[in-house]
């Protein structure tokens, strides 16, 4: 007899395996933190673009004030005859006035001493009226005949704010200095709450803005002696003395851009937890997928074993079989019968086998299946509901014998089935990823079509609907089912606008030819559109309503289509309220057939 195979360590070999294999998760940590710190940087070097252009728009906005407003004739006067009070009185009441409608903190007149005549706040009890400011670096700018610029701490005020300095000049002799102070305490405050920290040093290094409160007015570098003496004649900070603010290295992630005009440096600070997090878990999933690899390895040396053993054992049954076919010849037909058995059994295990494939192909197809089915399910939902709804008033309608009436719902329900057909011929060509190309669609029946959709909702909500549509077809170019899809959207959202108020609801559609093509304004009395909406309203994932409502895709995907029309979709609020669409579509060919192409070929 044969000796059996020896048996081996095999756990032991694959935990040697896993071991010698272990060191290839850093390389795959090294990527993930590269890839996700990329992704960052890229996400934060948008948002430091973001708010650099945020703060030098503001800055940009004032910046001509002091210039422009100096030749004011009031001004002048106050400057020639500062002895006189109604010369003074005049210039305290023009700078309020401006400074209320430009929306700075204070304007204030100096004369060429520094000392101030006039003021926006000259009737608050933190009046510039008398003080002097001539050791501020935006004075000695503007008596220079330069713009004076100038970031600091209100000595008076103890308010900080951006100032903007001009000299007053009769012909070429300059008579004073008009100060502008604007106050960047909003803008600081639009930063808000978030893991990344934004922080603005000025040319000291000391930080003057921040989203953190307790970092402000620190240093981020050692200060020199001749920046500590400067510190203290022109007192731009509320200490003279700026405490350190270390950053250390291995907790934030550091971007910045300077800003050449005003001498400063915009710093975000990313927390490294924002990469180390899903960098651990790229790692613990590799290490999960090695850990899965080693089983399936031991599995098969198992199987691979087993395997052997059997080789082994019909080798040994075979050499046995032969021997005693030797030494017994008359058992030599019983042997044939149980060998042809064994064949018998190995080709209908070979039969289930193939059986078993075909199953599980099957099994694959019904999935598929089911996937198809709940997309169709969903695009049909509306049009099924509308079918029930007009066949039930159908039946009404016959018990009533009202046999016209039931033949118009008939053929809305004939009407709709074909809008079926097309939703499933426009899932077929949305699979393939088809692009095509607009064609002349009539407007009005795509409209009522959207409208017939959303009916039992709005009439459920009480929404009056006022329409104000031509009597003629109005043709424009499109494709019938995306325009339906972008027209339904847009009034789902108007309905859903319209359920954060109460009655009256109401909701307009209106529509006109330009030279350019055809406008259609939808037009609801709902809260409109937020400032911030009306700038972002097309974009992908922005959205207003909780997650559970939306995912903010429609907008966009609505703005998507009109582009591919060739057209435009534009938000904006109604001057009486609410929120206003404006859908600018081209002009389409007059046309027999109120199905394009798009639905048809498929």
């Amino acid at each position: 007899m044969t000796p059996p195979l020896p048996r081996r360590p095999r756990w032991r070999s694959l935990a040697l395996l896993a071991l010698c294999l272990a060191p290839l998760l850093w390389p795959l940590e090294h990527l993930a933190e590269r890839y996700y710190r990329s992704e960052l940087a890229g996400q934060n070097r948008q948002t430091l673009d973001l708010y650099v252009a945020n703060l030098l728009g503001t800055l940009h906005r004032y910046e001509v004030l002091p210039q422009i407003l100096g030749d004011l004739p009031a001004l002048r006067i106050a400057l020639d005859a500062p002895h006189v009070s109604t010369n003074l009185a005049n210039a305290n009441l023009l700078l309020k006035d401006v400074a209320d409608q430009a929306g700075v903190e204070v304007m204030y007149l100096m004369d060429t001493t520094g000392k101030t005549l006039a003021a926006s706040n000259w009737d608050k009890q933190d009046s510039f009226v008398g003080r002097n400011f001539s050791f501020r670096p935006y004075f000695s700018e503007a008596m220079a005949g330069r713009l004076g610029r100038f970031f600091g701490l209100g000595t008076t005020s103890a308010k900080r704010g951006y100032f903007f300095a001009a000299a007053v000049r009769d012909g070429d002799t300059i008579i004073g200095v008009l100060v502008v102070k604007v106050d960047l305490d909003h803008t600081e405050s639009l930063w808000g709450n978030t893991p990344e920290q934004l922080l603005v040093t000025d040319h000291n290094g000391v930080v003057i803005l921040t989203s953190r409160p307790q970092w402000r007015f620190r240093a981020t570098r050692p200060l020199t002696a001749e920046e500590r003496q400067a510190i203290i004649a022109i007192q731009p900070y509320p200490t003279r003395d700026p405490q350190p603010l270390s950053l250390s290295s291995s907790a934030w992630l550091r971007q910045s851009t300077a800003i050449a005009e005003t001498g400063w440096n915009v710093e975000i600070l990313a927390p490294r937890s924002l990469i180390n997090r899903p960098v651990r878990t790229v790692v613990a999933v590799g290490g999960a997928t090695l850990l899965v690899l080693m089983l399936l390895l031991g599995l098969l040396m198992q199987r691979r074993r087993h395997y052997l053993e059997r080789i082994a054992f019909e080798a040994k049954a075979r050499r046995e079989l032969e021997m005693r076919v030797a030494e017994r010849t008359s058992d030599l037909e019983g042997l044939n019968r149980r060998l042809k058995q064994e064949v018998l059994e190995r080709e209908h295990a070979q039969q289930e086998l193939v059986r078993a494939q075909d199953d599980l192909v099957q099994a694959g197809k019904l999935s598929a299946l089911g996937t198809m089915s709940a997309s169709i399910s969903h695009e049909l939902n509306q049009p099924l509901a509308a079918i029930r709804s007009y066949a039930e008033n159908a039946e009404i309608l016959l018990d009533h014998e009202r046999t016209s009436d039931a033949r118009g719902n008939l053929k809305l329900i004939s009407e709709l089935t074909g809008r079926m057909a097309s939703i499933i011929a426009h899932l077929r060509a949305f699979a393939r990823r088809d692009r095509h190309a607009p064609e002349s669609v009539a407007l009005q029946p795509a409209l009522d079509d959207a409208l017939a959709l959303l009916a039992k909702r709005r009439r459920s909500m009480e929404v009056e609907l006022i329409r104000d549509l031509p009597e003629a077809t109005l043709w424009v170019q499109a494709g019938e089912t995306r325009l339906r899809q972008v027209l339904g959207n847009l009034l789902a959202n108007a309905l859903d606008a319209l359920t954060e108020k109460g009655p009256p609801r109401k909701l307009w559609l209106s529509a006109e030819t330009t030279p350019q093509g055809v406008n259609l304004y939808i037009r609801d009395n709902g809260p409109g559109f937020c400032m911030e909406a009306l700038g972002r309203a097309s974009e992908p994932f922005y959205t207003t309503k909780t997650r559970t409502q939306g995912l903010g895709l429609g907008l966009a995907i609505c703005d998507t289509l009109m582009r591919a029309f060739g057209g435009e979709l534009l938000f904006a609020n109604h001057k009486e309220g609410g929120a206003l669409l404006t859908l600018k579509l081209r002009a389409g060919s007059p046309g027999v057939s109120l199905q394009p192409s798009e639905d048809r070929s498929v």
